[in-house]
């Protein structure tokens, strides 16, 4: 049985929900309730097991704060015996224009703290990333305020359809590999 450890980026707290920066979560959670799983809280986060076509999915939402998730998927990886190439970290992106998907192998943090301190824990860059666009339509300085903001009633419209694609790949990248999945999802 092929085992995967699929993280979801988020900050944990209320306050933080329904922010561009917990697309992570929600895609995580999207998933959750189209498969009727149920999280429960363990070391350092909400976890979830998906079992798909002989393969298992550990979802995972860390519970460390954005900046600091290394520390949970550092620890998740070596507990679970999941190697790095089975590793997805789902993220935000404010270089790819809203709802849009881009899968990589490796690359920089792109100055995502929560990517640095994962390139940190695990001393490489080269580990598989889901990036979903939030896009960049924020004035001179108000980046913060964009990230940690909510979706507009317009992208939340929107976002439906995106989850759906998002699960597509998730099942997608434990099923067919990441290469297919990249040829198949990338700028979708």
């Amino acid at each position: 049985m092929k085992k995967f450890l699929i993280v979801g980026l988020g900050n944990i707290g209320s306050q933080y929900a329904n922010t561009r920066h917990n697309i992570g979560f929600k895609v995580l959670d999207a998933l959750a309730d189209k498969e009727d799983l149920r999280f429960e809280t363990q070391k350092l986060g909400d976890l979830t097991t998906y079992k798909f076509k002989g393969r298992t999915f550990i979802l995972l939402k860390p519970s460390t704060f954005m900046n600091l998730s290394g520390k949970a998927v550092l620890y998740w990886l070596t507990k679970e015996k999941i190697p790095l190439e089975n590793l997805l970290i789902i993220t935000d992106d404010l270089n790819l224009p809203f709802g849009s998907l881009r899968m990589k192998t490796k690359g920089s943090d792109g100055g995502h703290n929560g990517l640095k301190d994962i390139q940190d824990k695990l001393q490489t860059t080269k580990y598989n990333r889901f990036r979903f666009g939030i896009s960049d339509e924020f004035g001179k300085g108000r980046q913060v305020d964009y990230v940690l903001g909510e979706w507009t009633n317009e992208e939340a419209e929107k976002l439906k359809e995106r989850y759906e694609k998002s699960i597509e790949l998730i099942k997608s990248f434990g099923t067919a590999g990441i290469n297919n999945t990249m040829n198949t999802f990338n700028g979708k």
